[in-house]
């Protein structure tokens, strides 16, 4: 666990930053104690964007809109997000964060519960980033792979419960054991599922990104 603090520590060391305002936006929010995307994340994020070029982007999880302007500042300029978001005293902070940064007319944000939302959407997306609710990425799967277009990658955060994930059953503390299960079906789901091809990666709290079969 040292070794991998260094290990974080001195990868961060490199990170040359985002744009001021994004900057400014985390130091913000940080200061708040509002949990954002970690900066190894920020980073492979931007890789991701870089390589794969997406031009439709879903996100669930919007929080206070700092992956939601990141990815518009460091995607293709034609990019359109559309990203949902539950929590009623953190929609508020994203609209304004949209407005100051100018970036509203590349943003749906749609209010109200994910898994309800999910099933109405009838669009398909080049990119599913999923950081909300994590007990519910089970549930939300089916839809999350139908709504994703075929070639298109499925990004998840935090899949590994800061290394919870991997502790038996019965070290885990009772309130903590749904969430446990619910993501251990998810990530096998997900390395199991037909239509995906998945890698998870030790990066961050964990990320899994999948990629769908082409038709």
């Amino acid at each position: 666990m040292i070794v991998e603090e260094r290990m974080r520590t001195f990868i961060n060391s490199l990170d040359t930053g985002n744009t001021p305002f994004l900057d400014e936006l985390e130091c913000s929010v940080l200061s708040e104690e509002v949990p954002i995307i970690r900066k190894e994340m920020q980073s492979f994020i931007k890789t991701l964007l870089a390589l794969a070029k997406p031009q439709k982007i879903l996100e669930v999880g919007t929080a206070v809109g700092f992956s939601t302007l990141l990815m518009c500042e460091y995607g293709r300029p034609d990019l359109h997000i559309t990203t949902i978001e539950n929590y009623e005293k953190r929609i508020p902070l994203a609209k304004e964060n949209f407005k100051k940064a100018g970036r509203e007319d590349q943003i749906t944000f749609l209010e109200g519960d994910a898994g309800e939302i999910l099933k109405k959407l009838e669009d398909s997306y080049d990119l599913i980033f999923m950081d909300a609710a994590k007990g519910q990425y089970i549930h939300w799967l089916p839809d999350v792979v139908r709504l994703l277009a075929p070639g298109g990658i499925l990004m998840s955060d935090n899949v590994l419960q800061e290394g919870e994930l991997i502790e038996s059953h019965y070290l885990v503390e009772r309130r903590n054991r749904t969430i446990y299960k619910r993501m251990r079906d998810y990530l096998f789901e997900l390395k199991h599922h037909p239509q995906l091809t998945t890698s998870i990666i030790p990066l961050g709290d964990g990320v899994s990104v999948s990629v769908k079969e082409e038709l």
